[in-house]
Parts: structure tokens; C-alpha cells; sequence
């Protein structure tokens, strides 16, 4: 067994257990469950976690050098230590369909532009539920249905924060410091591909004629014409 061998064993089951893990988590904050059927899911979001730790602990055992291979999966511990982050693992089973042929930066800017909008949508959605689930009942809150933590968690990932909806718990208000972050670097990565989409169908339209041009190659057009106005110039060879 070796840890690429392990990597592609696990690929499709972790992918189910993110998927779990965010149905879970959301019925057990949307329904505002009580007793058995938020034992159940509690138990289920245990169990996800469980098996993300496993899976870390394997793969960091199969690895060599572990130094070098701890310091390339860090968001693969973040993951373990911050449950929240699981579905953004969902977003791998997007970027691996590739049935077109295309250049390398055109598949890289797809790539990126999947991760970036899906990145902020599931974001949105973690942080709704996380910051209901911190505010629901503590005195002075007014985030108390879950359409107020959508509508605050889409206002606070796009920088625009109105204030009419904001957390006032410890918990709420970490994890807005969280999504800000996230904000910030979802519309950062969006913009960018979006300028590089730009300049490459500018590039691609763009003519000869419209390039300028360098001063080495007008003065060789110079110096070619000089040399044939002195042929010219030259009589006639008798």
C-alpha cells in the first residue's frame, strides 16, 4: 500500500462522507432538532470526522519524507480540525471531468473559476448554518431564521456588510472573521481570472498590424532601405 495507492482508494468515499457531513450538519441547525434526531445527527457528523482523522493519519504514515508531506497537505489538517471545511472537498469531483481538449492556461482558469464559485457558495452555506447555529436564542441576537444567516452570510462574503444582520456571540463572530477571509480571497481569485479571460480574447483578436512596433525593427526597416536607395543610386555595371 502507498499513499497515492490509499489517495485513490478514499477519493470517492470521503467524497460521500463531505456529503453526509453538510446534509447532517444542516438538518440538524435548519430543523433546530431536539432528542433522538439530533443524537442521530450528531452522530453522524462524528462519524465523518472520525473518518477524516483516520484517513489523515494513514496517509501521513504512508507518506515519505512525512516532513515534506505535512508540509504540502495543510488544508488536509485543516480539514480534520475545523469539520466545516469537509465540503470543500466536494469541489474535487468538479475540476476532474475534463473530456475537452484544451491549452493548459484555458483548463487552469476553468479549474480555478470552479473552485472559486463553488468555494463561495459553499462558504456561504457553512457559514449560515455555523453562524444560526452560534446565534439561535443568546440574548440580544437578530440572526434567528436561517434565511437572515443566508442573507447575512452573502452581504459579509462580498465585503458589503450592511449591518442590518450581525453576530453578537463569540462564536458567531469568529466565524465572520472567517468568512471575511474567505470573502476577500474568493473575490480576489474570481477577479483575477476574470482580467485573464480578458486580456487572452483580447489577445486572440488582436492583429499583426495592430502590434507595435520595437525600435530594433525600425531601424533595420531604416538601414534596409538605405542600402537599397544606395543600389539604386549605383550606375549601371557596363
Amino acid at each position: 500500500m502507498t499513499e497515492e495507492r490509499w489517495f485513490q482508494l478514499t477519493y470517492w468515499p470521503l467524497l460521500v462522507a463531505s456529503l453526509v457531513f453538510i446534509v447532517a450538519y444542516s438538518w440538524q441547525v435548519i430543523a433546530d432538532l431536539q432528542g433522538t434526531a439530533e443524537s442521530i445527527a450528531r452522530g453522524l457528523i462524528f462519524a465523518t470526522w472520525i473518518v477524516f482523522i483516520i484517513d489523515y493519519l494513514v496517509r501521513l504514515w504512508l507518506s515519505s519524507p512525512r516532513g515534506r508531506w505535512f508540509r504540502h497537505h495543510i488544508f488536509d489538517l485543516l480539514v480534520v480540525v475545523l469539520p466545516p471545511l469537509k465540503p470543500l472537498r466536494l469541489l474535487q469531483a468538479f475540476t476532474r471531468i475534463s473530456s475537452k481538449r484544451t491549452s493548459q492556461g484555458t483548463a487552469l482558469r476553468s479549474r480555478i473559476s470552479v473552485y472559486g464559485a463553488g468555494a463561495a457558495l459553499i462558504l456561504i452555506w457553512v457559514a449560515a448554518l455555523a453562524v444560526l447555529d452560534a446565534e439561535r436564542g443568546a440574548p440580544g441576537a437578530n440572526i434567528e431564521t436561517f434565511g437572515d444567516a443566508v442573507w447575512w452570510a452573502f452581504v459579509t462574503i462580498t465585503t458589503v456588510g450592511y449591518g442590518d444582520y450581525y453576530p453578537v456571540t463569540p462564536g458567531g463572530r469568529t466565524v465572520a472573521v472567517g468568512l471575511m477571509a474567505g470573502g476577500v480571497a474568493v473575490v480576489g481569485v474570481v477577479t483575477a481570472t476574470f482580467a485573464s479571460w480578458v486580456l487572452e480574447k483580447a489577445a486572440a483578436r488582436s492583429s499583426d498590424d495592430d502590434e507595435p512596433a520595437t525600435r530594433g525593427q525600425v531601424r533595420n526597416v531604416a538601414r534596409s532601405l538605405a542600402e537599397l536607395t544606395a543600389k539604386l543610386g549605383e550606375p549601371p555595371a557596363k
